[in-house]
């Protein structure tokens, strides 16, 4: 399994993280979590609103059921969407949906905690306020942030002294609008269009490692584009390399996110064992700049 430095901190971790969304989907939970472990997948993702709450739990039940250890993983989660209702990163939010995510995992911290959505609403010196208690308590180790642009990552830093050291974002070969905004830049096409503030270039530069969610979907989880016929020349395209490569076209769809540059993280939350496989083995494969550019002109992109 390939490792990454996670932000800014001295943590090496597995490129590949096994996401929990869809736990509560699961057939075999202990067989989904022993299989990502086995393979080197030791990152885990969660958030308090994953199934309710239900994703924790499931988790915590099957994590006791195995031989593994709390201290062998990196359990993440995140917080700040209370569904249909609002975004929330107030104080007494952010501390109980942390104190409530820690009692259905069964364990006394968590490694990584992310605001999950931006809160127009978000006050950074009360989320200052929130971050130094749960540090200070040692119940979070390091921060971080979801579907957030730079501006609103700036903003946070106007008042949370914590360094912010990830951002979770939809990247994958059907999303690849950060790559698009920076190629075509000056331009009058539709892929120079700034929907994210240049995130890619900010994540680069602050250090903040970008983990990629959904990475086999496209448009807004309208399916998985891998053996779509929607699709025929990104797949023929991905058929063809990833028989030079040895992986599947899964695997390879991975790889060329994790081949990039700029310390990705691939969020795996496929609930089948063969497929966390497929994905963990593609950990370790480098693509070419060219095979890179590739699929992504397959994908239907385009270079200027």
């Amino acid at each position: 399994m390939k490792k990454i430095k996670f932000g800014t901190t001295n943590e090496q971790v597995s490129a590949v993280v096994f996401g929990c969304m869809r736990l509560n989907k699961a057939k075999d939970p202990v067989e989904v979590i022993q299989t990502a472990y086995d393979h080197g997948i030791t990152f885990i993702d969660h958030a308090d609103i994953y199934g309710g709450g239900d994703c924790e739990t499931i988790f915590a039940d099957a994590l006791a059921k195995t031989s593994i250890k709390r201290e062998d993983l990196f359990i993440q989660s995140k917080c700040g969407i209370i569904p249909g209702k609002l975004f929330d990163f107030s104080k007494e939010h952010i501390i109980e949906a942390v104190e409530g995510s820690l009692k259905r995992l069964r364990v006394d911290y968590l490694d990584s905690l992310l605001l999950h959505r931006p809160d127009t609403w978000m006050d950074p010196f009360e989320v200052n306020e929130a971050f130094e208690a749960l540090h200070q308590a040692g119940k979070v180790r390091y921060f971080g942030v979801s579907n957030q642009n730079p501006m609103q990552i700036e903003f946070l830093k106007k008042g949370v002294q914590q360094p912010l050291v990830a951002n979770q974002l939809q990247f994958g070969l059907m999303h690849t609008g950060m790559i698009d905004q920076e190629l075509q830049v000056n331009m009058k096409t539709p892929g120079s269009f700034d929907h994210d503030g240049g995130l890619l270039m900010y994540s680069r530069l602050h250090d903040m490692t970008i983990q990629a969610w959904s990475p086999y979907q496209y448009g807004f989880f309208e399916g998985v584009f891998i053996g779509n016929e929607k699709f025929p020349e990104l797949n023929q395209a991905l058929e063809e390399m990833a028989e030079k490569y040895g992986i599947t076209p899964t695997g390879l769809a991975s790889a060329w996110i994790l081949s990039h540059p700029a310390n990705f993280q691939v969020i795996a939350g496929t609930m089948t064992p063969s497929r966390i496989v497929e994905i963990a083995k593609a950990s370790e494969v480098q693509l070419s700049k060219e095979d890179w550019y590739k699929l992504y002109l397959a994908a239907g992109n385009m270079l200027p």
